[in-house]
């Protein structure tokens, strides 16, 4: 809290205005960094209109390629829910993310229930990866000649992605026309 209220030039105790807590402050942070997400990942499946699973795995690898902070709070967030959170406010939140959530379900050209799945696999790659990302770069960030090594998120997650897209809309019904 206190590096947020610097951060926000703003005096610690302000912030006790808005949030009871530091985990609180945490969810608004998702929260907010969830719906820039999202909107952007509509507005792109609006601009593309993919069809096509390998087109829709191009748009959704697209719109997680540059979103690191928001990974990076997703991977914490599991732990935050479980405490120092008023269950109202889990709750709120929980409702939050499945409203945003069915909005951007609309935006993919499949059944509603390989389009929640495929997202499900999203969320789980993009926080296993990301994990990955960070172990790799704490122990090898650099090779011998000082080169920095490569990320091991980008590559891994658009094939993994890819992968899961393929079978999950494999004998599915035709993609639905928007």
């Amino acid at each position: 809290m206190n590096h947020v209220a610097r951060e926000a030039q703003l005096a610690k105790g302000t912030l006790y205005l808005y949030f009871d807590t530091k985990e609180e402050l945490f969810l608004a942070l998702v929260s907010e960094h969830l719906q820039t997400w999202i909107t952007d990942t509509i507005q792109l499946l609006q601009d593309r209109r993919p069809t096509t699973p390998s087109a829709v795995a191009d748009a959704l690898v697209d719109a997680s390629s540059d979103v690191v902070p928001l990974r990076r709070l997703m991977l914490l967030l599991g732990t935050v829910l479980e405490r120092n959170v008023r269950p109202e406010l889990t709750r709120e939140f929980r409702r939050d993310i499945t409203a945003r959530t069915q909005l951007l379900v609309t935006h993919l050209p499949f059944s509603r229930d390989a389009s929640l799945q495929i997202l499900r696999h999203l969320y789980a790659l993009a926080i296993g990866w990301q994990h990955v990302a960070e172990e790799f770069a704490g122990s090898s960030a650099t090779d011998e000649a000082g080169v920095p090594a490569p990320d091991p998120y980008a590559a891994e997650f658009e094939l993994a992605m890819r992968a899961v897209i393929d079978r999950i809309v494999a004998g599915q019904p035709a993609p639905r026309q928007a």
